[in-house]
């Protein structure tokens, strides 16, 4: 997951209305450890873990979730109480992207590896279904890892 498609990722991000406002409502974006903001990382488990990793930073703002910045993720560590990183083979990515299944299978079948707030993102389903429909559909080189 390149530079570009991190920002194509937060445009589609706040494209959509729906996950902004729901994550707003459901209190998820407030979690965001006096910071501002929560981090989203996600990467392609079928390239190298050393490869970069895309990054989108979500912020509480005029009742929404809103993506700020969609960049190349940093050396930093995230604060799992907030954050969080996501895993999957690019195959799996772009099925859920067609919605083929949602996060709870995806994460029962080892489909989709996940660390973060477990119970936020429990309460946050329906949500993050539609976050990983976005992961699968912004569009990429899914041909080759990114460098």
């Amino acid at each position: 997951m390149s530079a570009d498609w991190a920002r194509e990722a937060c445009t589609a991000w706040n494209a959509d209305a729906k996950l902004g406002k729901n994550l707003f409502d459901s209190g998820w974006a407030a979690n965001t450890k006096s910071r501002g903001y929560k981090l989203l990382r996600v990467a392609r488990r079928d390239c190298p873990s050393t490869g970069p990793k895309a990054e989108m930073r979500i912020e509480p703002k005029d009742g929404r979730a809103i993506c700020a910045q969609g960049v190349i993720a940093g050396s930093a560590p995230l604060d799992t109480d907030a954050d969080y990183f996501m895993t999957a083979d690019t195959a799996r990515w772009l099925e859920m992207g067609r919605g083929e299944y949602g996060p709870m299978k995806a994460m029962m079948l080892g489909r989709l590896s996940f660390d973060g707030p477990m119970g936020e993102a429990m309460g946050n389903m329906g949500p993050f279904e539609g976050f990983l429909q976005l992961v699968g559909n912004v569009p990429g080189d899914t041909g080759s890892c990114p460098k």
